[in-house]
């Protein structure tokens, strides 16, 4: 099987700082021609999107993607809600994984595989502040202990 080349197009690092991801799934989205293009230029923005089950379909909202140049009236609405390609079993997966206390369905990155647009979906629990606080107290710290073996490795 030949290796398919993968080229991130848009990430969602806010949802890494909010919350903690559980499980991430790869799906397929529904998009017209002049979103597609629009795709391939990058022009993906993924910071208040969120997915949600709806009558057995999973749908993405808030994902904006900027309107095709050259597309003229075949543009669609830039925020408008997008359907997401999995199969029945993994929907009925996520029902119910999100229907337990305090998980939600978040869109991590949006990326070309092959020729096609997929969308990497995770399964994810909110973090309290105390949680955002001990995150950026232990990247900190890293970052010192990093700090500290360069400038012994210099002199």
């Amino acid at each position: 099987m030949p290796a398919l080349n993968i080229k991130v197009i848009a990430q969602n690092k806010k949802a890494r700082h909010e919350y903690f991801i559980l499980e991430t799934i790869e799906c397929g989205i529904e998009l017209f021609g002049t979103e597609v293009k629009s795709v391939r230029q990058g022009k993906v923005n993924l910071a208040d999107a969120y997915a949600s089950v709806d009558g057995g379909e999973v749908f993405v909202k808030g994902m904006n993607i900027s309107p095709f140049e050259q597309g003229n009236i075949f543009n669609k609405d830039p925020l408008r809600v997008r359907k997401l390609l999995l199969h029945k079993k993994e929907i009925r997966k996520l029902i119910g994984q999100i229907k337990q206390d305090g998980l939600t369905l978040i869109p991590l990155s949006v990326y070309l595989k092959g020729s096609l647009v997929k969308v990497s979906l995770g399964v994810a629990k909110g973090k309290k502040l105390y949680d955002k606080r001990q995150d950026i107290a232990k990247r900190d710290a890293r970052r010192s202990a990093e700090r500290a073996v360069k400038e012994r490795n210099y002199r």
